[in-house]
């Protein structure tokens, strides 16, 4: 490390995936959307597919594309899209394209018309999120035309998905109602001639928790990379051999760039909302919100460095943030670790949602500056 690097290990990839893989009969899509998670998408999807995934999902087209340009052939789904996207691309492609909207359904079958090929598609049935999908009370409609797209050729329906509110928090009463509203979406599309291969609403959440909401697929995105979507709490409830085995597969670290004395009462940092209490050394690591550094963290971010976790002192910068370090013994060019892993104490993406009243998966997936280079380890890390 030069500098400043974010470490992806790629054999915590594969154990996360071969563990929850392992704890299902229904297959496995490793969701690898935002950069995998800032976890780099082309080198996460390979681990995954080498350790028990047989999908990929993503947001975007070009997200998809992305990955058919990288040579991986697995089915992927793409199911955020805007109208008048190249949807023929993706369809030529092989891509899989999430809908919940008769415009969408539309776009596809003329998709399907350019490329000379049907359209695999997903439909989505809103049971209660209210972002993506078709409401109950629309979704009779969208079954209807995609059930004569089919019979037209135009369209594959491969996939019946939605989409939970609240899985994060295990026995919440909206879980077994979005249930009960999906499997009555599932008894419509059968009813008017749509019996789709693949039924999915279990995200990392449900993967972890809801075994009965498995059905034959699940969507794992942020356990894949060795996080818990629970909280803490609702963590701790469990017994050891009741908790997940994941590990966190990216570590966040720098190297300080210069240490100093100051005296006491010495402000630091823009505005001074931090003053010494007495004589002390300061620890300059040259990481900032430019970086993925949330300025929330100001005075709060935990780091450790010298085999102590200590505080940002003061704010955030673009480019750095200063650790008070009273009088240990702490030199230019030690290395200071945001989050980790955690095995040996230091701090965690979990303790830095804590700090900043965020989720583990913000913290992890701002870190995907041009600026931090991604650094790999484990099997079939990129050179």
């Amino acid at each position: 490390m030069l500098q400043a690097e974010v470490r992806v290990d790629l054999d915590a990839i594969r154990h996360n995936v071969a563990r929850l893989r392992a704890g299902t009969s229904a297959e496995l899509m490793a969701v690898v959307k935002g950069d995998g998670y800032g976890h780099g998408m082309l080198p996460v999807a390979r681990a995954a597919l080498d350790s028990g995934a047989s999908w990929l999902g993503v947001c975007t087209l070009d997200e998809a594309l992305t990955l058919r340009r990288a040579g991986i052939t697995a089915p992927v789904l793409a199911w955020l899209l805007v109208p008048g996207l190249p949807l023929h691309e993706g369809v030529a492609a092989g891509v899989d394209l999430g809908t919940g909207s008769l415009l969408q359904l539309r776009e596809m079958v003329e998709a399907a018309h350019l490329a000379g090929r049907p359209a695999r598609v997903h439909l989505k049935i809103d049971t209660g999120l209210a972002r993506g999908g078709a409401t109950p009370a629309d979704w009779p409609a969208l079954v209807e035309a995609a059930a004569k797209a089919e019979a037209d050729g135009s369209v594959e329906v491969v996939g019946v998905f939605s989409h939970f509110v609240y899985a994060d928090a295990p026995g919440h009463e909206t879980i077994d109602q979005q249930l009960d509203v999906f499997h009555e979406g599932l008894a419509t599309a059968e009813r008017l001639g749509v019996t789709p291969r693949l039924r999915h609403i279990a995200n990392s959440a449900a993967t972890l928790t809801r075994p009965d909401a498995h059905l034959d697929l699940v969507r794992p995105g942020i356990a894949v990379y060795g996080l818990t979507p629970l909280s803490r709490s609702d963590t701790d409830r469990l017994s050891p051999g009741e908790r997940f085995g994941l590990r966190p597969a990216m570590t966040a670290r720098a190297r300080v760039m210069l240490t100093k004395r100051v005296p006491a009462g010495q402000g630091v940092s823009y505005g001074h909302t931090y003053h010494t209490e007495r004589e002390t050394t300061l620890a300059v690591v040259p990481l900032g919100y430019a970086d993925g550094v949330p300025r929330h963290a100001s005075s709060s971010g935990p780091i450790e460095l010298g085999g102590k976790v200590r505080r940002i002192a003061g704010r955030v910068c673009m480019d750095q943030v200063v650790l008070d370090c009273g009088d240990d013994p702490v030199a230019a060019g030690d290395v200071a670790t945001l989050f980790g892993t955690g095995e040996h104490g230091g701090p965690t993406a979990d303790d830095w949602a804590e700090a900043v009243g965020t989720i583990n998966y913000e913290i992890v997936t701002r870190f995907g500056s041009t600026r931090v280079p991604r650094v790999y380890t484990g099997a079939g890390a990129p050179a």
